[in-house]
């Protein structure tokens, strides 16, 4: 049997996973990511900050979420059973909104009166837009040009909750250069400026929060799971980009014997343009943590694709970078056809309308469905709902002629 680190007592104290983690960043930054760390640190013992945020996620963000049984998408793959984890039925309508709750309470906290936040599908600057209007704050949200255009209704979701959005123009005009810009911007404003970082990634302790804010996901599944099949799933499936919502599902599960397979976006091949960190990239530094990054052999980070703003990113979370070496979990990749493929069959089948991060997962969980007996079972984490995608999906060039059932032939 496999010997495994023992999960729960990383990062160490100075943020590492491993070799994974840290705080590469400059002095300026230094004692804001201290002050951060201490507040935290408090906020994890302090039994009110948790009833507040308890109640948040209870009567404001709509938790519990529901496990459902995906029965028709199931029978069309003839394989394992599919459960899909509902975070598109949050409040804003991704999984995003747990966290932004607890970083903006912590904020509110912290006395803050401004927040700031990089998105790349719009769902992470949503949740922060949204959570600064309950708390009553100011709110700016860092945006690449090119997701902008790709992520039309989710700009005017946040405009309408009375965020700024800057635009950024450079590199790529995705993700990477939002949090390139929003890193460089709160440097300048740190006295009265809390960023809230959307994924497991950043440096130390924002892989540690967000992986702390984003376990309900895990916790509530792994109970509900039990209560209706008397067990635990056969494998767990979510979308990795930076790997919020994998590790949301994947953390309050490692001290079991389930499997985990996390899934990259393939774009448009792992020879040609995409986005797969894990599979393709090397160990190297991004956005203040050292990790898995896309980067040449002089350390340039190279650009990433996917037709899914959310997972266009060169970079992931340190804490799946120690996942991918020390074999706990698996990682794999599917393309954009696949994921458009994907994103047709759900709402066929059983009328859900996923997002394009997600359809990654169901894509890779469809195809690991084929392959085992109908006595197995999947547990998906459906991330968020596909509203946003639209008009992004229906442009592709190819969204016409894929076949919905393409998956089930493959």
């Amino acid at each position: 049997m496999t010997a495994y680190p023992d999960f729960s007592a990383l990062p160490d104290a100075k943020g590492h996973f491993g070799i994974f983690g840290g705080r590469y960043v400059g002095e300026t930054l230094m004692p804001a990511l201290l002050e951060l760390e201490k507040n935290f640190e408090s906020i994890r013992k302090d039994k009110d900050f948790q009833r507040e945020l308890l109640i948040l996620l209870q009567d404001y963000a709509g938790r519990p979420t529901a496990l459902y049984a995906a029965d028709r998408l199931s029978d069309m793959a003839g394989g394992a059973r599919i459960f899909l984890k509902r975070e598109d039925l949050t409040h804003t309508g991704a999984h995003k909104i747990n966290n932004t709750l607890g970083q903006v309470l912590l904020a509110h906290r912290m006395g803050k009166r401004r927040v700031i936040a990089e998105t790349g599908a719009g769902q992470h600057g949503v949740a922060t837009a949204t959570a600064a209007a309950r708390f009553g704050m100011a709110c700016t949200v860092f945006m690449g040009k090119e997701d902008i255009r790709r992520q039309a209704p989710n700009v005017a979701r946040m405009k309408l909750l009375g965020a700024d959005i800057i635009s950024v123009e450079e590199g790529t005009a995705t993700l990477k250069d939002a949090m390139n810009a929003a890193l460089r911007h709160w440097t300048a404003c740190v006295e009265d400026t809390f960023y809230v970082i959307g994924s497991v990634a950043g440096p130390h302790p924002y892989p540690l929060m967000v992986r702390e804010f984003q376990k309900v996901i895990g916790e509530e599944a792994k109970e509900q799971f039990l209560t209706r099949t008397g067990g635990m799933p056969d494998l767990l499936v979510a979308a990795v980009g930076g790997g919020s919502n994998a590790m949301g599902l994947f953390f309050p599960f490692l001290d079991t014997k389930v499997e985990m397979l996390g899934v990259e976006a393939a774009g448009e091949g792992l020879e040609g343009r995409h986005a797969a960190t894990l599979l393709k990239g090397s160990v190297g530094v991004l956005h203040g943590s050292k990790s898995y990054v896309l980067q040449s052999e002089d350390g340039q980070i190279l650009e990433a694709h996917s037709v899914s703003a959310g997972l266009d990113y060169p970079g992931v979370g340190p804490e799946h970078s120690l996942f991918k070496d020390c074999g706990r979990v698996q990682y794999t990749a599917i393309t954009d056809i696949q994921a458009l493929s994907a994103f047709k069959l759900l709402t066929l089948s059983e009328g859900i309308l996923p997002a394009l991060e997600s359809s990654h997962a169901l894509a890779a969980a469809i195809l690991e469905a084929k392959k085992r007996p109908k006595t197995q079972s999947i547990l998906v984490n459906l991330s968020g709902r596909g509203d946003k995608d639209m008009a992004n999906a229906t442009n592709h060039p190819e969204f016409a002629v894929i076949n919905a059932e393409l998956l089930l032939k493959a």
